[in-house]
């Protein structure tokens, strides 16, 4: 966002042996700390940190030992996130092509399970080594510790520590004798397969599907590109919000929504003489339904387009997508929070929902 103040202090470890033995100085001091790997997802107000700011930028990646047709990496927690998918691409394997394009660091992509065009990390990771603040012990976190769901898991929830590395798990599709492009995973989103001019569902070459996605991803802004203006934001800055399907029911018809949960199962009630009472209806097993509305659609419907700036304001709405916030040049920390605010307010007004931003906010609070 190109916003915020300096830290008090910084530090960069340029290996894991390092990185540990300053983390683990830092914690015991007992003064506040931050993590801070890309910086792309993160908002930090003008007043700056006080405290130490621990830079995550170990590099490395190294294949380990997988199943058949299988390939594990295990890449450090620095590694450039997109970098890691331009290797995967090039050397066939598939399972996070779709991800293509998004900034940052590998060891944040699991804090809040990064997806896009119908892929999540979550189908392709194995687990994190973990330094764990509560004990400052290194540890094992297997994907299903983690706890990984829609832009969360355990780490953004409140378990306390670092990323050391991250394991992948990936298809090798690559093709004896180059004879062939190898496939990427089914196309799993309408936006994406459209593009590519493919039903959902198909298997596309893997490198084909890369292109596409950065394409779709630099008609929004969201490639870092110093000839875009648009690009200077966090990405998203709202997750799209989920909401029980009888709440969705009073929105628009028109209102996007996809299903969270699976519905349940059609339940055959016989019909005694006298017919059935309302108290033999079985409940749901599974809860209440849930559906993942579009933030986007929200936002545009709340009367907010394209570009929308409040007056004097350095911050402003892209100009090409309407859930990002842009700095335009001179905005600060301030005049980004305020237009976040002004978004959640209105939506909340005109619909009842209640925008989360999707950046980690530091000093700042909407």
């Amino acid at each position: 966002m190109r916003v915020g103040g300096v830290p008090e202090t910084l530090i960069a470890p340029a290996d894991t042996d390092a990185l540990v033995e300053a983390a683990r100085e830092v914690w015991a001091s007992g003064e506040e700390w931050l993590l801070l790997g890309g910086g792309s997802n993160t908002v930090a107000s003008d007043d700056g940190f006080e405290g130490t700011v621990i830079h995550v930028v170990t590099r490395g990646i190294d294949r380990v030992g997988a199943p058949d047709g299988r390939v594990r990496l295990r890449v450090q927690a620095g590694e450039p996130w997109d970098e890691v998918v331009a290797l995967t691409v090039r050397n066939g394997w598939s399972g996070v092509e779709a991800l293509s394009g998004i900034p940052g660091s590998t060891g944040a992509a699991p804090v809040q399970n990064i997806g896009a065009y119908g892929q999540e990390l979550e189908s392709a990771l194995v687990g994190v080594d973990f330094l764990d603040a509560a004990t400052g012990e290194v540890v094992r976190l297997s994907r299903a510790e983690l706890e990984l769901g829609y832009r969360t898991s355990v780490l953004k929830r409140g378990r306390l520590g670092l990323v050391l590395a991250v394991e992948l798990e990936l298809s090798d599709n690559s093709v004896p004798g180059g004879v062939g492009a190898p496939l990427s995973a089914p196309v799993a989103y309408v936006q994406l397969a459209d593009s590519l001019g493919v039903p959902l569902g198909s298997r596309v070459p893997v490198a084909e599907l890369r292109r596409a996605v950065l394409a779709l991803r630099a008609s929004k802004g969201m490639v870092l590109d110093p000839d875009d203006p648009d690009s200077v934001s966090s990405g998203s800055f709202f997750t799209n919000p989920i909401v029980s399907e009888s709440f969705a029911r009073g929105l628009p018809a028109d209102a996007p929504r996809w299903p969270v949960t699976p519905p349940e199962p059609d339940v055959v009630i016989g019909l005694p003489a006298g017919g059935v009472h309302p108290l033999d209806i079985p409940p749901l097993a599974g809860g209440p339904y849930e559906v993942k509305l579009s933030a986007a659609w929200l936002i545009e419907n709340a009367g907010i387009r394209r570009g929308f700036a409040l007056p004097g304001s350095g911050a402003a709405i892209s100009s090409k997508h309407t859930l990002a916030i842009v700095n335009r040049g001179h905005a600060t920390a301030s005049d980004v929070a305020q237009l976040a605010s002004f978004i959640q307010a209105r939506v909340q007004a005109e619909f009842g929902v209640l925008l989360r931003p999707e950046p980690v906010l530091v000093g700042l609070s909407l």
